[in-house]
């Protein structure tokens, strides 16, 4: 059984199986050049990025001001998520043209930013290839939200009561994100047979997490480093949330009986934010999440020309293709969690 918010989705998901337009589209892609590696672009984006990064590092040093302090904090959850847009470019094997390439990018980005690799490659290729199936997509499977109402009625009692209130709490929730994501790293490299580098990325991790604290112990005060890491983590946690918010949440829900075929199944379920210089900075790319999705491994650089092309495509094949604005989207997302608490609203009412 699909359920969705968008009506016409609902109609097409529900014809019968419709011809896999997928390799034709992969085949203009390609021939137009898109999928091939741009070490020049990455090599500017990692020395930028890190240059950021050197830039809040020399801000902590030099300056004794602490609100100009605090206003690091802030900026210094940019550059983490920055930082992440290349581990996460580096996970789908997008920036070099070897494997092991890769890897020591994502290496480098788990110890600038405290993350593990492993897991978060594994939850995320488990996340493209279900996208929006509350039954298998990790991105779905939160205690503390429902994305359908069967799923909210579907909770126990206890979350029922949290579940029906979920579109005001979602965005402050989002602040936890940055603490949320470190408690699911350790928990994942707890089972080092699930860890591609059982001994490195727990290393990493802890060298991390030994330095910024040793950065903030050095030159800040025990009250004002209470501070800087509370905006920096609650920060960097909301920004994450709010980058990753738009890609599926409100979009089709698929669950075990999806039959449709992977062109429709990635493009139905995910919403595309419009581009802009802005919107392609701080998204790092995720912004052509539709992009993505079809062609993970694509450079962010050619996500946008990519763009292009494949709404042309899904329009000239009947294919629903969702791109709105950044508030757009957030209010597309607030009103399907609303939504989704409405079966427990009426049962509250009517009890």
């Amino acid at each position: 059984m699909l359920s969705t918010r968008i009506s016409e989705q609902t109609g097409q998901a529900s014809q019968d199986k419709q011809p896999d337009h997928f390799p034709e589209l992969r085949g203009i892609i390609k021939e137009r050049g898109l999928l091939d590696r741009q070490p020049a672009y990455y090599t500017f984006k990692i020395i930028s990025t890190l240059a950021l990064l050197a830039v809040s590092i020399a801000v902590l040093v030099v300056v004794d001001n602490f609100w100009l302090q605090m206003a690091n904090a802030a900026f210094l959850a940019l550059v983490f998520g920055q930082l992440g847009y290349l581990g996460h470019d580096a996970g789908h094997r997008g920036i070099t043209r070897s494997i092991r390439g890769n890897e020591m990018v994502s290496l480098g980005v788990i110890f600038l930013v405290g993350l593990s690799r492993s897991w978060w490659v594994t939850k995320h290729n488990q996340h493209h290839d279900t996208p929006n199936n509350l039954e298998l997509d990790p991105h779905t499977l939160l205690p503390l939200m429902a994305f359908s109402p069967e799923a909210a009625v579907g909770k126990p009692p206890f979350l029922q009561r949290m579940v029906v209130h979920q579109a005001f709490y979602y965005p402050p929730l989002l602040l936890l994100e940055g603490l949320g994501i470190r408690l699911a790293s350790a928990m994942f490299l707890s089972s080092p047979r699930q860890v591609k580098y059982p001994v490195v990325e727990p290393l990493l991790m802890v060298l991390h997490f030994a330095m910024y604290l040793g950065l903030l112990f050095t030159f800040l005060s025990p009250l004002q480093v209470l501070g800087f890491v509370t905006v920096h983590q609650a920060l960097f946690g909301l920004y994450y949330g709010l980058i990753f918010a738009p890609n599926h949440k409100g979009m089709l829900i698929i669950d075990a009986d999806n039959d449709m075929d992977f062109m429709r199944t990635q493009v139905l379920t995910t919403r595309n934010v419009k581009a802009s210089v802005v919107t392609d900075f701080m998204y790092g790319g995720l912004n052509h999440q539709i992009e993505h999705h079809l062609f993970p491994s694509m450079p962010r650089n050619k996500l946008g020309e990519a763009g292009k092309i494949v709404k042309a495509f899904c329009e000239t094949h009947g294919i629903s293709y969702h791109e709105t604005g950044t508030w757009r989207s957030y209010r597309e997302i607030l009103a399907s969690l609303h939504a989704a608490g409405a079966p427990l609203r009426r049962r509250a009412s009517s009890g």
